[in-house]
C-alpha cells in the first residue's frame, strides 16, 4: 500500500510540474494540467497518505492533527491555485491561505506533539521551516502572477491610447446627431473621471498616455474608490457614467439602424445595468475591482466609443 502511495505522489507531482511549466511558458494544457494535479493531491494522494500514516503510526488521541493537516494543505494549495488560474476570489483566498498554517495548523501540531515524550525537536523546526517556506513561496507567487498581468493589461492600455489618438485625427462626424451628442457626452464623463484619479494618485494624464507602466502604485485596491466617492450628508459614487451609458443604449434602440448595435453594447463594453440598480454596475467597476483595471477599463471603453462614433 504504501508503495502505491508513493506511485501515486511522483504520478501526481510530475503533473503539477509540467503543468507549471507548461502555465509559465503559456502554452496550452498548463491550466487543465495544474487543476488536475492539484486536486488530485489534495482530494487523493493526501487523504490516503494521512490515512494509511494514521493506521500505522498515528493514534486516536492524533486523529484532530491529521484533520488539520489535510484541511491546512487544502487552503494553501486551493489559494495557490485560484491565484494561478487568475479565478475571482484568488486575492481572498490567497490571503486566507497565507496566516493559516501558523493560526490554525501550528496550534493544533505544538499542542497534539508536546504530548509525546518521544517527540523530537528536531521535527518541529523541520515544520516551521516548511510553513515557512509555503507562505514565502506563496506570496511571491502571487506578486508574479499579479504584476505579470498588471503589465499586461498595462500594455494593452499603452495600445488604446495609441488607437485613440489615430481616432481623434478622424473628422468628427455631425455632432448634432443625438447618438454623436451622447457619445461625446459619455467621453467627456470619461475625461473626468481620468482626471480625478490621476489627481488623487499625484500624475498627469499625458505620463500615463506615454507609458501607462509608469503609474506608481499600480496594486492599490482603492485607485477609483477615492477618486469617484462622493460625501455628503448620503455619500455615493459618481454614477454618471452608468446612466449615461444606459442612455446611450436607449438612443440606439430608436434607430432602426442601430439598432444591432445596441444589442452588442453589454459585449461591447461589459455594461449591464439591472433595472433600478443606480449604483451596481459603478461599484462592479470602480470600487469592487482592485488595482488599476478600473482605470485601464476607462481607457479601452472611451476607444470603443470613439470607433462607433467613426463608424456612424
Amino acid at each position: 500500500m504504501k508503495q502505491k502511495i508513493y506511485t501515486l505522489g511522483l504520478i501526481i507531482t510530475s503533473i503539477i510540474f509540467l503543468g507549471a511549466l507548461l502555465k509559465i511558458n503559456h502554452w496550452p494544457g498548463g491550466g487543465q494540467l495544474l487543476i488536475l494535479g492539484i486536486v488530485m493531491l489534495v482530494i487523493v494522494f493526501l487523504p490516503l497518505a494521512l490515512r494509511n500514516h494514521f493506521r500505522t503510526e498515528g493514534g486516536r488521541k492524533n486523529l484532530l492533527l491529521y484533520i488539520v493537516t489535510w484541511l491546512t494543505c487544502f487552503v494553501v494549495f486551493g489559494g495557490m491555485l485560484f491565484k494561478l488560474m487568475h479565478w475571482p476570489g484568488a486575492g481572498i483566498a490567497l490571503l486566507i491561505a497565507l496566516p493559516f498554517p501558523y493560526v490554525v495548523f501550528l496550534p493544533v501540531f505544538l499542542i497534539m506533539t508536546s504530548k509525546d515524550k518521544n517527540f523530537s525537536i528536531h521535527n518541529t523546526v523541520a515544520v516551521l521551516f516548511l510553513l515557512a517556506g509555503t507562505s514565502i513561496s506563496s506570496a511571491l507567487l502571487g506578486l508574479n502572477v499579479s504584476k505579470e498581468r498588471l503589465d499586461d493589461s498595462m500594455r494593452l492600455s499603452g495600445n488604446y491610447n495609441r488607437i485613440e489618438a489615430v481616432l481623434d485625427e478622424i473628422p468628427a462626424a455631425d455632432s448634432q446627431a443625438p447618438v454623436i451628442y451622447k457619445i461625446d457626452e459619455l467621453v467627456a464623463i470619461i475625461d473626468d473621471y481620468q482626471r480625478k484619479i490621476f489627481l488623487v494618485e499625484g500624475m498627469s494624464e499625458e505620463e500615463w498616455n506615454n507609458d501607462p507602466r509608469i503609474f506608481p502604485f499600480p496594486e492599490k485596491t482603492s485607485i477609483a474608490n477615492k477618486a469617484l466617492f462622493i460625501g455628503g450628508k448620503n455619500p455615493t459614487y459618481d454614477t454618471r457614467l452608468q446612466a449615461g451609458l444606459g442612455d446611450l443604449v436607449s438612443e440606439l434602440q430608436k434607430s432602426a439602424a442601430n439598432e444591432e448595435i445596441s444589442a452588442k453594447i453589454p459585449l461591447i463594453f461589459d455594461f449591464y445595468e439591472t433595472p433600478g440598480d443606480s449604483l451596481g454596475w459603478t461599484q462592479g467597476k470602480f470600487v469592487v475591482t482592485p488595482r488599476v483595471w478600473s482605470l485601464i477599463y476607462l481607457d479601452a471603453l472611451e476607444t470603443n466609443l470613439k470607433l462607433i462614433r467613426a463608424g456612424i
